[in-house]
């Protein structure tokens, strides 16, 4: 592919704060990737709009229409390939995606993760790293395999907890940073440095740590 040919489909379920960032640094001078595509199960999400202001096409695979998880992503996968991407992206996207789903990205398929992975897989991350008394929290992207929030890490940022935070400050500072290294992990993909290989993620050839790279926020 050359510069500019990485082709992005990015899901979404909310307001697309990550999509905004991809948006904004896929439109860079030399940027190597573009969003082809914005795929919402939710019709009153907010990233839609984002979207369309960025004239990007975007659609609405509503999982209420459908019997069954199977049926559902069955017809997102159909959605998604009609747009031919090289790369597909979780940005806030609130579904637990089946192992059929998974495998038939197996290899481009990237999520962004509130957490400093392996911890706090699931939901409410920041309110168990308080509750636990961490002195760190932070975001993970990471390949996506069929174990929920399990795939192999690309790169962290930490952020540091601090006296008097809730959930929802931490949450803020965490948000600031996930809008750093998920363009990041999508450039790296786009210029062919970035791999999947078994359960590892490889960068410019070489493998990654288990918890990926690492950036203090």
């Amino acid at each position: 592919m050359s510069r500019r040919n990485c082709k992005v489909a990015v899901l979404i379920s909310g307001s697309g704060s990550n999509l905004q960032a991809l948006l904004t640094a896929s439109n860079k001078t030399g940027a190597p990737f573009s969003i082809c595509s914005v795929i919402s199960n939710r019709p009153d999400a907010y990233g839609l709009a984002r979207a369309a202001a960025a004239g990007i096409a975007a659609s609405v695979v509503d999982h209420h229409d459908f019997s069954s998880r199977t049926s559902f992503d069955r017809a997102l996968i159909e959605a998604i390939d009609r747009q031919t991407p090289d790369l597909v992206v979780l940005a806030g996207f609130m579904r637990i995606l089946t192992p059929e789903f998974v495998r038939h990205y197996r290899g481009r398929l990237l999520n962004i993760h509130p957490s400093l992975l392996p911890k706090y897989q699931g939901l409410h991350t920041h309110r168990r790293a308080l509750q636990a008394g961490d002195s760190e929290h932070g975001a993970t992207v990471h390949f996506v395999t069929e174990e929920l929030d399990g795939g192999p890490p690309v790169v962290q940022a930490t952020v540091p907890i601090q006296a008097g935070d809730t959930p929802e400050t931490l949450a803020n500072r965490v948000q600031v940073q996930e809008h750093v290294i998920y363009p990041l992990a999508v450039t790296w993909f786009a210029e062919h440095r970035l791999h999947m290989q078994g359960e590892r993620a490889l960068l410019d050839g070489a493998l990654l740590p288990r918890n990926g790279i690492r950036l203090s926020g």
